[in-house]
């Protein structure tokens, strides 16, 4: 098999992309050995200053177009995926870790966001609105707001971009980039993808959608510039209370994707069958480097010792290795700093008493990269470790005994991203969907906490930052409201019966 750097720069020679001279002070690296694989330059100050100042002057052409030609562009740029979605797909892969499978889906799911958001350029509408006045009307619309600024994690280094672009694009807004500094390579990929649409479609102005590579300095000089109109940000909690703070101290609108302290249940009429596989996916998938990974297990006591059984025993023979092989299903945490995270909290672990199956490194010969079988950890009380989230494959199960206790320890969280309950008691169900039930903005029966459709606004409350992203009606965050009252007739009235005659 091919190193990665080999890998990467075959990939780039697929989609007919040239990548810049290698040089600046961000390294990309692969996880899956430690190695090199490009660098990158922080984009100046002068550089942003201009980046700003076009992405302003494109909003303003771009809105003026109708919303059928804006979506137009995004169905050319997902032809273009769909061209290249083997390709960027592997270096998704490359650069996070992630499985091949996993990056592979992290295209399609930009795919279908790109459909999604060609469907939605036809259906952006407001609202007839009767009024009390007589010979009069009210409408309500939606208009295009602004410049958007987009700020991406490594795990989700292209999808949670297309989330944004595309309906920010069929919305009428320009779009800037910030990606993560450990997945500058896919993100250089798909701005270049981007380019070449917006390059091949007349309608589309120039600066309409930037790429700006730097650190948090960067990130926060762009969140304080005034001309852009909303800031969405996926990150950490702690990243978020700043950004959100920043954006509001101007009165500027934030769209916030943070942590997910994610939990699921277990209740005596689960399949178990079904529950252990969707538990295994959850817990385990992106080696638990993603925001809905399952973080938390709350186990029906009568069933306890058989589902962690089985459990025990699906850690042990999970293959683990280099993510681009076929049969591997956890490949390696991103880097050290995400290694030693884990390690940290493993030692709370065992500070608190709780029991631990698995959590080792393992080691493949890259002492650069960072191997680890994923850790189940069953701890005498929901406390202590278990009430934070670490970004690392780590699944704490504690037992229940009624329905109310198992809801009460999921929603005692700081976030409340996603959830998920495994019963075929329809009762069971609807009270964890019910008022009193799963504080999450993702709430599931049946299966796990990850692994969300498009189709759905995605996004949680609390420290997970409210924010709503991809389907439904998330359209509407990239707009701005307006209502409008219409006086057809040739009378004055005023509403709620006031007179004003001289």
């Amino acid at each position: 098999m091919s190193t990665p750097i080999e890998a990467a720069r075959a990939a780039f020679e697929a989609m007919g992309i040239d990548l810049p001279p290698s040089k600046g002070g961000f390294e990309a690296r692969s996880p899956i050995d430690g190695s090199a694989l490009h660098r990158f330059e922080q984009t100046s100050t002068r550089d942003i200053e201009t980046i700003v100042r076009l992405a302003t002057a494109a909003h303003r052409e771009w809105r003026c177009a109708p919303a059928p030609v804006r979506g137009e562009l995004v169905r050319r740029f997902g032809l273009m995926l769909r061209e290249h979605k083997e390709a960027l797909g592997r270096l998704v892969s490359i650069e996070t870790g992630k499985i091949l499978s996993e990056g592979l889906g992290e295209v399609q799911e930009m795919i279908d966001m790109a459909d999604f958001a060609v469907g939605q350029s036809r259906q952006l509408h407001g609202l007839t609105i009767a009024s009390e006045r007589p010979g009069h009307s009210m409408r309500e619309t939606w208009q295009p707001l602004g410049t958007v600024l987009i700020i991406s994690a490594f795990n989700f280094p292209v999808a949670v971009w297309a989330w944004n672009a595309c309906l920010a694009i069929v919305c009428g807004n320009s779009i800037i980039w910030k990606p993560s500094e450990k997945a500058m390579m896919s993100a250089f990929a798909v701005q270049s993808l981007m380019e070449r649409a917006i390059g091949e479609f007349e309608a589309a102005p120039k600066g309409l959608a930037a790429l700006v590579n730097g650190d948090a300095p960067i990130g926060a000089r762009l969140v304080d510039d005034p001309r852009i109109a909303l800031v969405s940000a996926t990150g950490s909690s702690e990243m978020g209370r700043k950004v959100g703070a920043a954006v509001s101290a101007r009165f500027g609108r934030s769209l916030l994707e943070l942590g997910g302290n994610n939990a699921a249940i277990v209740a005596p009429s689960a399949d178990l069958d079904l529950a252990v596989r969707a538990i295994l996916f959850a817990a385990v998938g992106t080696a638990g480097q993603r925001c809905t990974t399952l973080r938390r297990l709350i186990v029906h006591e009568s069933i306890y010792d058989e589902v962690i059984g089985r459990l025990v025993d699906l850690y042990a023979r999970l293959p683990i290795g280099n993510p681009l092989e076929p049969s591997t299903l956890v490949g390696p945490l991103v880097d050290r700093d995400a290694y030693e995270r884990m390690r940290a909290a493993l030692t709370d672990v065992a500070a608190a008493r709780g029991h631990i199956h698995g959590g080792e490194r393992i080691h493949l010969g890259h002492e650069a990269a960072f191997y680890v079988r994923p850790a189940l950890v069953e701890m005498p009380a929901a406390s202590g470790p278990m009430t934070r989230e670490t970004f690392a494959p780590i699944l704490y199960a504690v037992r229940y005994s009624e329905l109310s206790e198992a809801i009460a320890i999921q929603n005692d969280s700081a976030h409340g991203l996603s959830s998920s309950i495994f019963s075929t008691d329809v009762r069971d169900a609807e009270y964890f969907l019910s008022a009193i039930g799963s504080d999450c903005g993702i709430a599931n029966v049946n299966i796990g906490t990850s692994g969300a459709e498009i189709g759905g606004a995605f996004g949680g409350e609390k420290a997970t930052g409210g924010g709503r992203e991809s389907g439904s009606d998330a359209w509407r965050g990239y707009m701005r409201r307006q209502t409008a009252t219409i006086n057809y007739s040739h009378a004055l009235p005023l509403a709620q019966g006031v007179t004003f005659d001289l």
